[in-house]
């Protein structure tokens, strides 16, 4: 077997000048094949460019880019930038025949040297997604979810070793973005397609991706597995990218009977346990937010705020008081 990497940056950087310096600074990087790899990281941090990079969109400005061994080359040296092993997705789908059917707009992508084989791979593709029922469809009658399974479906029915999607579901409903990722995952498992994402959505990282890579201001501070990465984050950056946390000081940590010896806690609003049978109810229910099977509590004390999640709806109201009780916590 050869130990030549997948595909690989070797201290690649791309910075773009201006008042904040932005893109991405001095960084290695090697991806597996057949895995979903996810990059992350708040606006500004360089995914974009790391993953144009990573396709031949870009040049870097030192460093090299290689696929199997063999150096990626950028738009100054090749034609029609990217590697043709790759497929890029984006949340805009500007590139649709919109008063064409969905049919026609995934075969087209497929010559027309072996109709049957075309034909074929067509309609096992639109089983794939879960197109079939819209295949008679025009993309202009399409919704946005609709629309990205489209683009989705033509990008990979060429066979790509390398799916990138930059933010694909931006645009997706919630109802409808499960289902393709579902879909997507599905499809890796099925023909070992490598998967590289970036988003800024945590909830589709923690459910899609194996490999979980972590970009502030244009470098790599963590990576592992999204369970790992979200149990027990090295740097409170990444607790606040992945979890709607709370982040107290040590003495607010004390108004939750927490002794820390750092500068802040980080806890997650699934560690705190509320109770009612108690004398010291300290706390105040100051909102009650509604999500459906649980409820988000935001309770206050003192001046601090906490967040927590209540798995029984409708058991407290606004004004109650209570007290509260941290199960895990993390020390920054």
């Amino acid at each position: 077997m050869s130990d030549t990497p997948f595909l690989q940056a070797i201290a690649v950087s791309k910075i773009y000048s201006g008042k904040h310096q932005a893109g991405v600074k001095k960084t290695d990087i090697v991806i597996q094949q057949g895995k979903i790899t996810a990059i992350i990281g708040e606006s500004g941090s360089g995914k974009s460019t790391l993953l144009r990079l990573l396709y031949g969109l870009l040049s870097p400005d030192e460093g090299v880019v290689e696929f199997k061994g063999e150096r990626i080359w950028g738009p100054e040296e090749k034609l029609i930038p990217g590697h043709d092993a790759m497929k890029m997705v984006t949340q805009h789908t500007d590139d649709l025949n919109l008063f064409a059917k969905v049919w026609d707009n995934v075969a087209a992508m497929l010559p027309a040297t072996d109709l049957n084989a075309k034909q074929q791979k067509t309609e096992q593709i639109l089983q794939q997604l879960n197109m079939a029922g819209m295949a008679d469809k025009r993309v202009a009658d399409l919704s946005g979810g609709e629309k990205q399974r489209v683009a989705i479906a033509r990008a990979i029915i060429t066979r790509p070793q390398i799916l990138l999607l930059d933010e694909p579901f931006n645009q997706v409903d919630t109802s409808f973005r499960e289902g393709l990722q579902h879909d997507i995952r599905q499809i890796v498992k099925e023909i070992g397609l490598t998967v590289i994402m970036v988003s800024h959505d945590p909830a589709e990282v923690l459910s899609m991706a194996d490999d979980l890579i972590v970009l502030k201001q244009g470098e790599i501070i963590e990576r592992g597995h999204p369970k790992i990465l979200y149990q027990s984050p090295r740097n409170l950056y990444t607790a606040q990218l992945l979890s709607n946390c709370n982040i107290l000081t040590a003495s607010e940590a004390k108004l939750c009977s927490i002794t820390i010896n750092a500068e802040h806690a980080v806890i997650y609003p699934e560690w705190i346990k509320v109770k009612v049978i108690t004398q010291a109810k300290n706390w105040v229910v100051k909102q009650v937010l509604f999500k459906g099977f649980y409820e988000d509590l935001i309770l206050e004390h003192s001046g601090t705020l906490l967040r927590v999640v209540n798995e029984e709806p409708g058991k407290y109201n606004e004004g109650d008081k209570v007290a509260v009780r941290a199960g895990k916590w993390l020390e920054y």
